[in-house]
């Protein structure tokens, strides 16, 4: 994995934390955002831990950089939360999801090993939270957008973004609805292809902007 912070205390003990874990590797550093798309070119990560706020290239317009490319590794912002407002912008933009500065080291590990293993970082305390408090200030052209997106959905599917919005993992999701996983799987699968989103984080926007749920 690459690790992107303007602090380099910062980056070593997230590289100490992260190294000593066995199964993850840090394969490189980088100290603004505009050395991203450098080193992932060069050094293949299959996750990238990207900083916010960083002097001359932040990690909002980074991370559009990095999932722009043609076979983009996961993004993973750090956040300070009540700071850095424009995060709901970076997981809309493809980041997979987001950690708080103040995390445990063993919720970054968890939460890396998350990503990397394809899924989007989803905790129901924290990111229904943010996410919910950016939705309400979006502008109603993107809610209409999010409810005839939502007409063309199953009321099936409509119970499955439910439960993604949720944070509900896929095990519970097919005990609740009495399914398969891959059932659920499946489902899901074919929403992203109806709502064109790229994974569960931005299916929990689309959920909140289309009124399924409320923060």
């Amino acid at each position: 994995m690459l690790l992107v912070d303007d602090d380099p205390l910062v980056r070593t003990g997230l590289s100490m934390i992260l190294g000593s874990t066995g199964d993850i590797t840090v394969v490189g550093q980088a100290g603004d955002g505009d050395e991203v798309v450098p080193k992932v070119t060069a050094h293949a990560p299959d996750v990238v831990l990207m900083d916010i706020r960083m002097s001359r290239m932040d990690g909002l317009t980074a991370t559009a950089a990095v999932t722009a490319l043609a076979s983009p590794p996961k993004v993973l912002v750090l956040t300070t939360y009540d700071l850095d407002e424009y995060v709901f912008d970076a997981l809309a933009a493809g980041a997979s999801g987001f950690l708080l500065k103040e995390g445990s080291p063993q919720e970054i590990i968890d939460a890396v090993r998350v990503v990397a293993d394809g899924e989007a970082m989803l905790s129901p305390r924290t990111t229904k939270k943010l996410i919910g408090h950016f939705v309400a200030a979006r502008t109603n052209p993107r809610r209409a957008m999010a409810r005839a997106g939502l007409r063309t959905l199953s009321e099936r599917e409509r119970e499955i973004v439910t439960a993604v919005a949720r944070g509900k993992p896929n095990a519970e999701i097919a005990a609740e609805l009495h399914l398969s996983e891959a059932t659920v799987k499946t489902h899901i699968t074919r929403v992203f292809a109806k709502l064109d989103v790229a994974n569960r984080v931005q299916l929990t926007i689309f959920a909140y902007e289309a009124g399924l749920v409320t923060p």
